[in-house]
C-alpha cells in the first residue's frame, strides 16, 4: 500500500484537508494528515522551534513508514522541501502546493519599514503607556491592510519567535539538491506565494513538473479540491 503524508500550512490544521484525504484514500493509498506542532492547544510549543525542529519531528512521526509520498502546502511546503533534501531515501515523490520558502531580497519599501521599526524601538513608543495602545492599533491595520500579512500578528506564545526563525531561512539553495520526482501545484491567482516562486522552483528542481491551477488562489484544497485531488491522484499512480 502507498502512503501519502500531507503537511498543512501555517496556523492551519488537518481538518482543512479532510475532503482531500477522504477522496484520495483507498485500498491502495493510505493518507495521513497530522496536525503540525504549535497550532492547537494540545500541540502547543514549549519553546521556539526552527524549521529543523519540524523536519526532525516529521522524521520521528514517520519512523514506522519505510517510504512514502509527501505533500506540503505553504508552510508545510517549507518543511517538505527541507525534509526531501535531508532524508531523500524516505520519499517516493514530493508534491509542493503553493510552497513557501523562497526568500527575496528586501525591497526599498521593506528596508524603509525596517528603519522605521528601529526608530520606534529607539524612541520606546511601544513601551510608553500614552502611545503603546495607538501603536498596536496602527500595527494591526498596517500588517492586515497594507502588507496583507497577518501570520506574525496572529501568532502567540512561542510561535512568534518560531515564525521569525522560519522566515529567516531561504530554501532556494536547497532546491537543486532534491532528486526525487516532484509535482508542483500552484494557484494561478495566488497572492501569498506568487507564481514567480513556482517557476523558480520548477527551474531549480531537475525532476519536477509544474501544474498551474486556473482561477485558484493560495488554498486549492478549499477553493477547488476536486481539481487538486485529480492532480494528486495522477501523480501517485
Amino acid at each position: 500500500m502507498k502512503t501519502l503524508i500531507i503537511l498543512h500550512g501555517w496556523q492551519s490544521s488537518k481538518e482543512k484537508w479532510q475532503k482531500v484525504k477522504e477522496n484520495i484514500e483507498s485500498d491502495e493509498i493510505e493518507v495521513i494528515v497530522p496536525d503540525l506542532p504549535g497550532f492547537k492547544p494540545e500541540t502547543e510549543l514549549k519553546e521556539p522551534w526552527t524549521l529543523d525542529n519540524y523536519v526532525e519531528w516529521l522524521k520521528d512521526f514517520s519512523q514506522d513508514k519505510e517510504k512514502f509520498f509527501l505533500l506540503g502546502h505553504s508552510f508545510g511546503g517549507r518543511v517538505a522541501i527541507k525534509f526531501a533534501t535531508r532524508y531523500p531515501e524516505k520519499l517516493y515523490g514530493l508534491i509542493l502546493v503553493s510552497a513557501a520558502g523562497i526568500k527575496k531580497p528586501p525591497s526599498f519599501f521593506q528596508r524603509f519599514l525596517k528603519s522605521g521599526a528601529r526608530l520606534v524601538k529607539k524612541l520606546k513608543i511601544e513601551e510608553t503607556p500614552q502611545t503603546k495602545g495607538l501603536w498596536e492599533i496602527f500595527k494591526k491595520i498596517f500588517y492586515r491592510y497594507i502588507l496583507r500579512k497577518t501570520d506574525y500578528l496572529e501568532a502567540s506564545g512561542f510561535l512568534k519567535d518560531t515564525i521569525k526563525n522560519v522566515l529567516e531561512e531561504d530554501l532556494t539553495p536547497l532546491l537543486k539538491e532534491i532528486k526525487v520526482p516532484v509535482l508542483i501545484l500552484w494557484g494561478e491567482k495566488d497572492k501569498i506565494t506568487p507564481l514567480t516562486d513556482a517557476y523558480l522552483i520548477k527551474k531549480e528542481i531537475k525532476f519536477s513538473q509544474l501544474e498551474i491551477l486556473p482561477g485558484v488562489g493560495h488554498t486549492p484544497h478549499l477553493e477547488n479540491p476536486e481539481l487538486l485531488i485529480q492532480k494528486i491522484k495522477e501523480f501517485l499512480q
